[in-house]
């Protein structure tokens, strides 16, 4: 009636018991997710995008304490998506915390935030998409001045121009604790999701042409072997975590899977931070050696060799030759975007 109440039509008691009521209905609402799975998947989000923030902030330190992995365009932009990641995670975790103060001038300012991290999180994988791109489809044919900056621009600029237009309330929200969040229909239809499927359409686009490349480049190779094919798995799930995939599973939370969905972009999307140090630091060769040239000691310990010889053959290798962070892409993206030349001057 209009009260907000719960509404038995449809639905009939089958049983009752001390621990569990089981009711009969004709339709397919998911009481579970209205119940118990809305606390578990409360807690799969505040614990992943924990351990997310964790390991996005040691990537960043590590990138920016060490000068040599972040001369190629790849990783500065890597580290502009981290940061976006970092932020979001961070005021997603502070939100019901900020908002429990009942400040209004607060809970608007937590909201715009949270707004405009996710809005850059998602830019920021769009701009990993493009560059992908560029080093694909446009590769050794094309050059772009001010390159990184005008990603920056676009990066962090596209969020605030959104985020300037929309008009901004607390309200009660998301999941099982109250949130400063979009109170207007309308707005997060068209800054979140109509944004975010934009993006995605691209990042897809941009992903089936990565497969493409990755089947053409093993169908050259002389013999095919268990290692290639096992390069080719890590940079396949390398870029879909970089340009996001994973949120579209989002977009499947309907009908009789809508649970099982919601668990998975639950879990997906708050390890993302995790997957991106996983694949950009632990598994990568170059930062491995950083951390053993400037963090390890004893036997463990790599000395630093800075000679002109072994500097040359490095800047060589990150224009023209592949790093070891996916298989395909980052073989030639520094060359493709004209960042090797570049390169090559900042180390002479």
């Amino acid at each position: 009636d209009g009260q907000g109440g719960w509404d038995s039509r449809g639905c009939e008691v089958q049983s009752v018991s001390s621990n569990q009521t089981s009711c009969l209905c004709d339709h397919l609402t998911h009481f579970a997710v209205l119940l118990t799975d809305r606390q578990i998947l409360t807690v799969i989000s505040y614990v992943g995008c924990g351990v997310s923030s964790i390991f996005l902030g040691i990537t960043l330190i590590t990138y920016l304490a060490f000068e040599k992995l972040r001369r190629d365009y790849p990783s500065k932009i890597l580290i502009n998506l981290s940061a976006a990641l970092l932020g979001l995670n961070t005021v997603f975790l502070l939100n019901g915390w900020l908002s429990s103060f009942s400040i209004y001038g607060l809970c608007i300012a937590t909201a715009a935030t949270l707004h405009y991290f996710m809005l850059a999180s998602i830019t920021w994988m769009g701009l990993e998409s493009v560059h992908m791109y560029f080093a694909l489809v446009k590769v050794f044919n094309i050059y772009v001045p001010c390159y990184i900056l005008k990603f920056c621009v676009a990066g962090w600029g596209i969020p605030m121009v959104i985020i300037n237009k929309v008009e901004i309330k607390p309200n009660n929200g998301c999941l099982s604790t109250s949130s400063c969040w979009l109170q207007n229909d309308v707005f997060f239809y068209v800054t979140v999701v109509a944004f975010v499927l934009l993006i995605l359409l691209c990042n897809i686009s941009v992903f089936i042409l990565v497969l493409i490349q990755i089947r053409q480049m093993g169908a050259n190779k002389s013999s095919a072997n268990s290692r290639s094919s096992l390069q080719d798995l890590k940079a396949v799930t390398s870029i879909t975590i970089l340009v996001g995939l994973t949120w579209s599973v989002g977009f499947f939370s309907f009908g009789p899977g809508k649970v099982v969905t919601m668990y998975l972009f639950c879990i997906l999307n708050t390890s993302q931070g995790f997957f991106v140090f996983l694949f950009h630091c632990l598994m990568k060769e170059n930062v491995r050696k950083q951390w053993r040239i400037h963090l390890c000691c004893g036997r463990f310990r790599l000395s630093d060799y800075s000679g002109g010889q072994s500097k040359k053959k490095n800047l060589v290798i990150s224009g023209s030759i592949p790093s070891d962070d996916t298989s395909v892409i980052r073989k030639i993206s520094d060359s493709s975007t004209g960042s090797a030349p570049h390169e090559r001057q900042q180390g002479a």
